[in-house]
């Protein structure tokens, strides 16, 4: 089969660092549509309903029927990818996400709008695949692919609290609709971007579509996602809920199944016996279940208890935005090459346990200053410093004939933890705010609310101090060290893995050593 390196054009010069920090911007400008996507339309829902006149039921699938195609299909983007070549499926995503953002953007009703959101979480699992294929081809030399892996970080996280903050100003000042209008230009930039900057590759001929596989993985992903999503509305022992998530189940078991025996796998199961890989996926998946269900939770305690603005709700993260992108590119990127990789992710995520659980002392009376903004500060820092290198880890030493899958499966984990998150974790609040008003005669909604946020933070904090304890016992990398980490198995349970074989798109400068590709276990 025909490698990475083969399939750059032989007739472009040898590219710069420049060049190299010119592809980031492009495909990091292509990961930030599908973030901002994932939370711009909270704030503008309200604004969305009165204009379109959809019922409170209708309202929830203006934000799953993205989720639930990005999610689901994300499996099939990574061997799309790794079958059309990660230029080519970059393109054509952007330009379906551009097209799905202004067919949602001018949707009369709402069963266009609703469509027009499942399009672009369709077009959202074709790119997103690519973006981290070319991101991880791209920066190889260690200290390169940490900063480029703090800025991606940045974007992964910040990137959903500035969608919130661009929502309400969008909402506020112009119309909800300019909420899906503002894909437009940023799709113009990354689609002019692949043309001049962007190297041009060729597929990989022996890349076959595994049709049961797609149908029963991201069959199993849809209905799990789904059911969860119902959760937060029917509870969990509705017939709605225990129906998709039984199907799940079954399709998921089914998935497996075949992935071990099938002739073309869609998910080849040697990719999850990689220790670290392994460990990292779950961390991330863990560590996004409670980020993005905190992220619905404030919102909803700023505007429905405290009464901001949808401005004043988005620029309420900004300590938060902030000092993520500070620590991910300042901090965390900078410490990779020299620190391993487990001693970043776990102080990292426990930090940010301890911040999720400072709202537990909430109040109704609560202010931002005291019980709020601590919580800001030790999130942005904890998830900027673990999630670089955790991200960094669940991409790197990929076989070029997994590269496409391998990073699908870390957008999915975001992905799937994201909805789990919001299904969960609002679930939780709901059932604790009931129990409150049942056990608690006369007491007002607004009380609570507040409780069932604040019991909602008790699990958020227990899910992150899980991610802490599940990086700490399965990742044991040292990405600044010349050896691959060595996977249980060999005498004293490791045994030498192979450095990465992921050639860069654009080759790195001069005096790079071939040998700092690779990663080392802890002594």
């Amino acid at each position: 089969m025909t490698s990475l390196a083969e399939h750059e054009l032989t007739t472009r010069p040898a590219r710069s660092t420049k060049a190299q920090w010119s592809v980031l911007v492009i495909i990091a400008c292509a990961q930030l549509m599908v973030v901002l996507d994932s939370t711009i339309m909270i704030i503008a829902l309200p604004s969305a309903q009165r204009a379109l006149g959809f019922s409170d039921t209708q309202r929830q699938w203006v934000i799953t029927a993205y989720t639930l195609a990005f999610g689901g299909f994300l499996l099939l983007g990574g061997r799309i990818s790794d079958m059309l070549g990660p230029r080519r499926t970059l393109m054509t995503g952007v330009v379906g996400f551009a097209l799905a953002s202004a067919l949602g953007g001018a949707a009369p009703d709402t069963v266009l709008l609703i469509a027009a959101r499942g399009l672009q979480g369709l077009c959202g699992a074709l790119l997103a695949p690519s973006v981290l294929s070319l991101l991880s081809a791209t920066f190889t030399n260690p200290r390169e692919r940490a900063r480029a892996f703090g800025i991606y970080a940045t974007i992964a996280i910040g990137g959903s609290a500035l969608g919130l903050i661009l929502g309400g100003l969008l909402t506020q000042y112009a119309d909800w609709r300019w909420c899906l209008y503002v894909n437009l230009p940023i799709a113009a930039l990354v689609i002019f971007g692949i043309v001049t900057v962007i190297p041009k590759s060729a597929g990989r001929s022996g890349v076959r579509l595994d049709v049961a596989g797609v149908v029963l993985g991201c069959g199993g992903l849809v209905a799990l996602v789904y059911g969860l999503g119902e959760a937060g509305a029917d509870g969990w022992g509705s017939r709605g809920v225990l129906t998709p998530l039984a199907a799940a189940v079954v399709l998921l078991a089914c998935f497996v199944v075949w992935q071990s025996r099938g002739p073309n796998p869609l998910l080849p199961l040697r990719v999850l016996r990689d220790r670290n890989r392994s460990g990292a996926y779950l961390t991330i998946l863990l560590a996004m279940t409670a980020m993005f269900g905190t992220f619905v939770s404030l919102t909803y305690l700023f505007q429905a208890v405290d009464g901001y603005s949808p401005l004043r709700t988005g620029i309420a993260f900004l300590p938060l935005m902030v000092l993520n992108g500070l620590t991910s590119t300042q901090l965390a990127s900078r410490l990779m090459p020299y620190i391993p990789t487990r001693l970043l992710i776990v102080p990292g995520l426990l930090a940010a346990a301890v911040g999720v659980a400072l709202l537990t002392r909430l109040t109704p009376d609560a202010s931002f200053a005291t019980h709020v903004l601590p919580t800001e500060i030790l999130l942005g820092v904890g998830l900027g410093v673990a999630m670089v290198p955790v991200i960094s880890t669940a991409t790197s030493n990929a076989d070029p004939n997994d590269v496409g899958i391998i990073s699908a499966m870390s957008t999915t984990s975001q992905q799937i933890g994201a909805s789990i998150g919001t299904a969960l974790l609002n679930t939780i609040a709901a059932s604790a705010a009931t129990s409150y008003l049942a056990s608690h005669r006369g007491g007002d909604t607004i009380h609570a609310a507040v409780h069932g946020y604040a019991t909602t933070s008790a699990w958020a904090a227990g899910i992150l101090a899980l991610a802490a304890l599940t990086a700490g016992l399965l990742i044991n990398v040292h990405p600044g060290r010349a050896h691959a980490a060595q996977p249980v198995g060999a005498k004293g349970g490791e045994v030498p893995a192979q450095p990465s074989r992921v050639a860069p798109l654009v080759p790195a400068a001069r005096g790079q050593r071939a040998a700092d590709t690779g990663h080392r276990s802890e002594a």
